[in-house]
């Protein structure tokens, strides 16, 4: 049987791993990767409103077939990407979902036991729903995956997000991974000087040192990174080396995007 310190060595260095892969979309050549952070961002926020406002299956079927389509061109691997979206989005939606499959009054579709009874009104309430969400989160995921956190930042200060706002965010991101990086250090080198096997107190005494170990040294890194900020004349703005230049090929996805947009929300809708 696998200790808890050997567990949990590997679900952190499963997430490093997999934060890593995700990572490397952003530098591929693609479609969505050619594109200005700016012009994307905006973009994909559109899509994702259009998308709200559309009622036919079929259209949003559609706009999540288009969702594809791009990660296609943009270089993402299509198991990856739906695997992502489809396999936690049911439970994520099952509360909302089921019971509007039996609450929505219509026509009887079919019957289930104890007396409970699927609508035709339901089913496609339901559908809808999980279109509207699995299309809306494919069209985030592709932001997400196609910019890079440095792009995406710069962004949503263009988009005038408050500057502390977008510090946070960065701060945040970046030290995730040193905070990750620093837990997976110290248990691998906790477990590499386990020797036997070690009863469940034991296990919970390391972890439990661990934490408060790692604790103590991210107030620690906080004050040092701000002291280093400051030395280096910080005034509360992180300024990007690259500003980024709109092009052709935003100009043409910008007028695509509007195109869409107006198809879906007062035409096929």
């Amino acid at each position: 049987m696998k200790s808890a310190l050997a567990s949990s060595l590997r679900h952190i260095s499963e997430r490093l791993e997999q934060s890593f892969t995700v990572e490397e979309y952003s530098n591929k050549h693609g479609l969505l990767q050619r594109l200005d952070a700016r012009v994307k961002c905006i973009t994909i926020l559109l899509l994702i409103i259009s998308v709200s406002f559309i009622h036919q299956p079929a259209v949003l079927l559609g706009g999540y077939i288009f969702a594809l389509v791009l990660a296609l061109v943009s270089a993402i691997s299509p198991r990856f990407f739906i695997t992502r979206i489809w396999l936690p989005l049911p439970m994520l939606t099952a509360v909302i979902s089921i019971p509007a499959l039996f609450m929505t009054p219509g026509q009887p579709l079919f019957a289930l036991p104890f007396g409970l009874i699927v609508t035709r009104s339901g089913a496609l309430t339901t559908a809808l729903l999980y279109l509207r969400v699995g299309t809306s989160v494919s069209l985030a995921l592709l932001l997400m995956l196609t910019t890079s956190w440095a792009n995406l930042l710069r962004a949503l200060a263009v988009m005038r997000v408050p500057d502390v706002v977008v510090l946070l965010l960065g701060m945040t991101y970046r030290y995730i991974y040193v905070l990750l990086g620093m837990t997976n250090d110290m248990l691998l080198s906790r477990y590499s000087r386990t020797v036997g096997k070690a009863t469940a107190h034991q296990e919970r005494a390391a972890e439990g040192a661990i934490v408060g170990t790692l604790l103590v040294r991210s107030l620690d890194m906080s004050s040092e990174v701000y002291l280093a900020m400051r030395s280096r004349g910080f005034t509360g703005y992180a300024h990007t080396l690259h500003t980024g230049r709109i092009g052709w090929l935003d100009y043409g996805w910008i007028a695509l995007v509007v195109v869409l947009g107006v198809l879906s929300i007062f035409i096929l809708s």
